[in-house]
């Protein structure tokens, strides 16, 4: 993170009024500084060292969070959920935290590895008492841990979201994967009903990396990678997330930012590709992606490799999915790396997420000409042991924009979220079709299921033609539907569904499904 909050005035600035040097004397100094020039202290007075000018608020280089790697088939750390003072775009903000940073560490392993976590919830006691309707947001200091997208088992100490995780108490944390686990990009974050949805968009998220994929692809594995993790800044005026008002408003977005920056610089030479692994992180809202004159080219999508690179001029990215970007930059100059007006039902936020800078001797490297054979083969219909429908909803006030949030409530099957209810039942080893059909006229929502991947083979009544294996999916507003396949295989226990516009989630837009065995 570019900590603006640890950067201080130049003495220029200093001198041009005395509210400057008051705060300027309100400053942290590091001990080697204070003990650099002169010794004032015998006269009163100690002015402190000698600083540089405060960095801009945007367009410094794009800074990638910690990387925590396995080591001999285990990956063994700790995460910290504390508050901190966090420096994004000019602003100083007190949010909660993974680390005291504006993202979690990156962690890094393999198939068939174990993720150890010592997770200590640092955060302070809550201020409320559990609501009698549990479908409202509640106890945002309550947190749990979820590896979003794996494959694993939803139950015991591993990736249960139904753990809760108070202030004040050490947890352990043990997942581990299939050794035939696909290779790619996943992200871990909170999904403590009640509190989420704030800790979500406080930052508290991190990139997870399961190495390995496109082995054998050297245009693919010579390319230089970047971890890209997507987020709405939101606050209230003091700079925090208090209040679930903060966060419900259509419009609250204030900015975008990557890895806790707005607008960074990311530099490369003409000719030369790298892979952007993107991670919407975003708390609520899809974003419309566009790089200026260049192609994103995808490999790869919510971890699962493609059959084919994909070609695209735009990207629609939903909260929850991840997107494996290659990137060739041309002719030498800056382009800019934003978000374009999207409607998702309310406008999605749109403005500059990075700056693109090419310049520097050329760099010839290739785009790959072909792609690996993908993990997954296709569902048949020969394969299919049942169907299902799951339909979204939501009832809203009649002055839908002006409404505040409490008049809104969001539904799976006419029901808002109960944890004590069984809403899905599945036998291990079925392989199903569901629709999810969203019959809500204002807002697109995105579908997302726990522990097992899917293949898309539908919109709104539309053959997709390439198939696509996904763990997150928009499912478009008024009457719009989608049908996938999945099979229920290796895991039995109790995980969700949900949508990912996490403020729907939060409002009960949430469902338990158990796979169980005979």
């Amino acid at each position: 993170m570019n900590d603006l909050g640890n950067s201080a005035i130049s003495r220029r600035r200093m001198l041009k009024g005395g509210t400057a040097l008051g705060a300027y004397f309100l400053l942290p100094r590091s001990a080697d500084a204070q003990h650099q020039g002169h010794d004032h202290s015998q006269m009163g007075l100690d002015p402190g060292p000698i600083v540089q000018a405060a960095a801009a608020a945007m367009d410094q280089p794009l800074l990638e969070p910690e990387v925590r790697r396995s080591a001999n088939g285990v990956l063994n750390t700790t995460l910290s959920c504390r508050y901190a003072y966090k420096d994004i775009g000019g602003q100083r903000l007190y949010l909660r935290s993974y680390e005291g940073t504006s993202h979690g560490p990156t962690l890094r392993m393999k198939p068939g590895e174990t993720l150890k976590i010592r997770l200590s919830n640092d955060f302070p006691p809550n201020r409320d008492v559990l609501p009698q309707n549990m479908a409202l947001p509640h106890q945002f200091n309550n947190t749990n841990f979820h590896f979003h997208g794996a494959h694993c088992s939803p139950s015991g100490i591993s990736d249960n979201v139904m753990r809760s995780m108070v202030p004040g108490k050490k947890y352990d944390i043990e997942i581990t994967l299939p050794k035939d686990h696909t290779s790619g990009t996943y992200w871990y974050h909170p999904h403590h009903h009640g509190g989420a949805d704030v800790q979500i968009a406080s930052g508290m998220a991190g990139a997870l990396i399961v190495e390995g994929d496109f082995a054998g692809v050297p245009e693919i594995t010579n390319a230089k990678e970047r971890v890209m993790l997507m987020s709405q800044v939101v606050y209230d005026a003091f700079g925090m997330i208090e209040n679930f008002s903060t966060l419900f408003p259509e419009t609250a977005t204030r900015f975008l930012a990557i890895n806790g920056q707005r607008r960074p610089t990311i530099t490369m030479r003409p000719g030369e590709v790298q892979r952007w692994r993107l991670v919407g992180s975003q708390y609520q809202d899809d974003l419309f992606l566009e790089l200026e004159k260049h192609n994103l080219n995808v490999i790869a999508y919510d971890g699962i490799q493609l059959r084919s690179m994909q070609e695209l001029k735009t990207l629609l990215f939903a909260p929850g999915q991840r997107a494996d970007i290659l990137v060739q930059a041309g002719a030498p100059g800056t382009y800019e790396f934003r978000a374009l007006p999207y409607d998702q039902g309310h406008p999605s936020p749109v403005g500059p997420l990075a700056r693109l800078v090419v310049s520097g001797d050329p760099l010839p490297m290739k785009l790959p000409a072909a792609l690996p054979k993908p993990p997954f083969e296709d569902i048949k219909d020969s394969e299919i042991t049942g169907r299902r429908t799951v339909t979204f909803s939501a009832t809203s006030p009649e002055a839908d924009a002006a409404g505040h949030w409490q008049e809104f409530t969001f539904l799976v099957d006419g029901k808002t979220f109960n944890p004590n209810r069984i809403d899905q039942r599945v036998k291990l080893g079925a392989v199903e079709e569901w629709t999810i059909t969203n019959t809500h006229f204002h807002d697109d929502h995105v579908f997302h299921i726990h522990t097992n991947p899917f293949q898309v083979t539908q919109v709104n009544g539309q053959r997709q033609p390439d198939l696509l294996w996904r763990d997150s999916v928009i499912v478009p507003r008024n009457g719009g539907s989608v049908v996938f396949r999945s099979r229920f295989l290796d895991y039995t226990g109790v995980f969700m569904l949900h949508c990912h516009m996490m403020n729907h989630e939060e409002m009960g837009m949430m469902q338990t499904v158990e796979v169980y065995k005979d």
